[in-house]
């Protein structure tokens, strides 16, 4: 009785799982919405000849000993500073005259700028 019973149930088992299956409706393909094609080449700005130069992304490269000066503005006469020693072979770096032995890169200051000595902060001028 038991193996008849048995059997009957797997048999139904057997049956239900070959029925037909229902799939499950899917949603419809997405398509992306990219923006559209922009203008080519891209519309250019006029000429202002008064307009402030626009500065270059390009950084000037300092010797890895020599930490950044930076320009002071005082009102001191220029003949109370000393000025920086050029260092030869070396354009665009100074020798402190406060600590010698020590190099301050110096470029993009003009000649006569007063700049802060980064090892000592007093000030000399730019030769």
């Amino acid at each position: 009785m038991k193996l008849t019973l048995s059997l009957a149930l797997l048999a139904v088992f057997f049956i239900c799982s070959c029925s037909d299956v229902e799939e499950v409706p899917r949603a419809p393909h997405r398509v992306a919405r990219y923006p559209g094609p922009e203008e080519y080449p891209p519309q250019q700005q006029p000429f202002n000849p008064n307009a402030p130069p626009q500065p270059e992304n390009v950084a000037p490269e300092q010797p890895a000993n020599a930490p950044a000066p930076t320009a002071v503005a005082t009102q001191a006469q220029k003949g109370d500073h000393p000025y920086g020693i050029p260092v030869p072979g070396k354009p665009h770096v100074v020798e402190s005259p406060f600590s010698p032995g020590k190099y301050v890169d110096v470029e993009g200051f003009p000649p006569g700028t007063e700049v802060k000595d980064p090892y000592t902060g007093k000030i000399f001028l730019v030769p």
